[in-house]
């Protein structure tokens, strides 16, 4: 990020518009890397990323894509902010007489811009999940369910079996609030710190130095299209980087029929070595790409474009 630094409100308003756009352009693949990530070995209803989004129009409609983005709609503006407002933070304090950061420092200032983000990333991460793959649960249950009724009597195939609703992000955090408490919301937290303070110490350094390469002028911001690019490149990598899925399989409570649970990160790890092989780790690792390099390529140009500086800088313009 720039080292300059803008008001609280700004921080607020480019984070919100950011995340908003950033989420509605790119949740449907964030869907699909959900799902193709909880599939296991045995149980696979999805082949690819493309397999996914068309089965998924197909038994849940258009709409069906979008399921679990009204939690990350309602989180991701204060999950924007106060992890650009921190990364700002930190570079500016770690910074002395305005001399130019050095590696170590920008990555100890994503190192606690992550952390502080994971305290809002955990519950929002920990019920997408859920709305996301509920769709594959309820699809797996349903082939399951012909296969023993061809299997029994395949007169009774041909009835279509009952749709099961979806449960909604507020039955499942009033389950996890009465069975666990507010810990309940935060499972997986050790998971997403693993991912979310390795995936900062990345990504903030990589774009900070490539969005440099395109200013003529260190005391002028980088273009526009610059800065895109920069957030697409360093989000790409950094998300390739920290991808193992891990955290995904950890938060998901409900599992397809024959799928493993697991006690932690040392449990989860094992059993997905020795069942599904190494590769299995990088299950979704293009669609994570997908969805982070113009996610925060969006999220860089409205930060560094300054639109909401120059919307509070109106606004007492049209007062007078």
């Amino acid at each position: 990020m720039a080292d300059k630094q803008i008001s609280l409100p700004a921080k607020l308003i480019n984070g919100g518009i950011a995340g908003l756009i950033g989420v509605t352009c790119v949740f449907p693949i964030d869907l699909a890397k959900t799902r193709l990530q909880n599939q296991q070995n045995g149980q696979r209803m999805y082949s690819s990323l493309s397999d996914c989004l068309i089965k998924t129009i197909r038994s849940e409609g258009y709409f069906g894509m979008y399921r679990g983005a009204a939690v990350n709609l309602t989180l991701v503006t204060p999950e924007k902010a106060i992890k650009l407002a921190a990364n700002d933070f930190f570079r500016h304090h770690l910074s002395k007489d305005g001399k130019k950061l050095t590696l170590l420092k920008e990555m100890l200032a994503g190192c606690g811009a992550g952390t502080c983000q994971v305290i809002v990333t955990t519950p929002m991460e920990m019920l997408k999940i859920q709305l996301q793959d509920a769709g594959r649960i309820a699809a797996q249950k349903k082939l399951m369910a012909q296969q023993a009724q061809i299997s029994s009597s395949p007169a009774a195939a041909a009835a279509e079996p009952a749709m099961e609703r979806h449960p909604t992000a507020t039955q499942i955090t009033r389950e996890l609030l009465r069975s666990k408490g507010i810990a309940g919301l935060y499972k997986g937290l050790g998971a997403t710190l693993l991912r979310d303070v390795p995936f900062s110490i990345v990504y903030f350094p990589l774009f900070a130095n490539l969005n440099k390469l395109g200013q003529k002028d260190p005391n002028v911001k980088a273009p526009f299209y610059v800065s895109f690019l920069s957030g697409c490149v360093a989000g790409s990598t950094a998300a390739v980087a920290v991808n193992p899925l891990i955290k995904t399989r950890l938060q998901s409570l409900q599992r397809g029929v024959n799928e493993d649970t697991y006690s932690g990160i040392l449990d989860c790890t094992k059993k997905i070595w020795q069942r599904e092989g190494p590769t299995a780790f990088f299950k979704g690792a293009y669609c994570r790409a997908l969805v982070i390099a113009p996610l925060f390529g969006i999220a860089q140009v409205v930060y560094f474009v300054g639109i909401a500086e120059f919307l509070l800088d109106m606004l007492p313009k049209h007062r007078a």
